[in-house]
């Protein structure tokens, strides 16, 4: 875990740039985090005590360049900040380390399973997922981390349960913004899969439909009322 020195005056998040410069390479790696926040900002629309980031610059201490995971939740933080939201993350400001980080495989190795590894479990971010959709580096789709006494330990069960944020984290196929493939999930303690918010539209769609159906019946067939 990084000190820091209370006599130094510590940047603020405006004084610091707000990414590493580099863009992403894959349209995945926008789609699958927006899909995730999408979904935790349904599960949890009551809450205002988490923020789910995505390619935003994570700072986790003064003096090094902050590193952008592809996705990262953090708990015990405001929901949003100020009017424009978060330029990016300053771990010193905020109070919190992410409790989950998300990284995606994509057409560049950009350290995947070295260097943001070591970096996350010295970090002492509790968990760590690597999704590996297009199969590179003959790695697995799907791999999970929990820090275990300083230490990453993968973990084989799929959706991947963490107690600390209370979901689990696993594939599915379903369909975002018109794409069907295989996309990552939320997930409860019994497994089941958290709704989208496209999913939570056409169920209601259903339920009204299902009762125009009821209320046309009811008006042919007086008897039944």
């Amino acid at each position: 875990m990084f000190q820091y020195n209370p006599a130094e005056p510590l940047p603020t998040v405006e004084q610091l740039p707000d990414s590493d410069g580099k863009p992403v390479d894959n349209e995945l790696q926008v789609e699958v985090a927006g899909l995730l926040s999408a979904i935790l900002s349904l599960a949890w629309a009551g809450r205002t005590d988490w923020f789910f980031g995505a390619n935003l610059g994570l700072y986790y201490a003064p003096d090094e360049e902050p590193v952008v995971p592809d996705g990262f939740l953090s708990l015990g933080v405001q929901r949003h900040k100020g009017e424009h939201g978060r330029p990016s993350y300053v771990v010193w400001e905020e109070g919190a380390l992410p409790v989950l980080v998300l990284e995606i495989v994509s057409r560049t190795y950009r350290g995947e399973y070295g260097s943001k590894l070591t970096l996350y479990q010295q970090l002492a971010i509790p968990y760590y997922v690597i999704y590996n959709p297009m199969r590179r580096r003959q790695q697995s789709p799907f791999a999970a981390y929990r820090l275990v006494d300083g230490n990453y330990h993968r973990q084989e069960a799929e959706p991947f349960w963490m107690q600390e944020v209370g979901l689990g984290l696993g594939r599915g196929e379903g369909t975002y913004k018109g794409w069907q493939r295989e996309w990552l999930y939320w997930f409860n303690q019994d497994g089941r899969r958290l709704s989208t918010p496209e999913e939570q539209m056409e169920q209601e769609r259903a339920k009204i439909a299902a009762l125009e159906r009821r209320l046309r019946q009811l008006g042919e067939d007086p008897v039944g009322l």
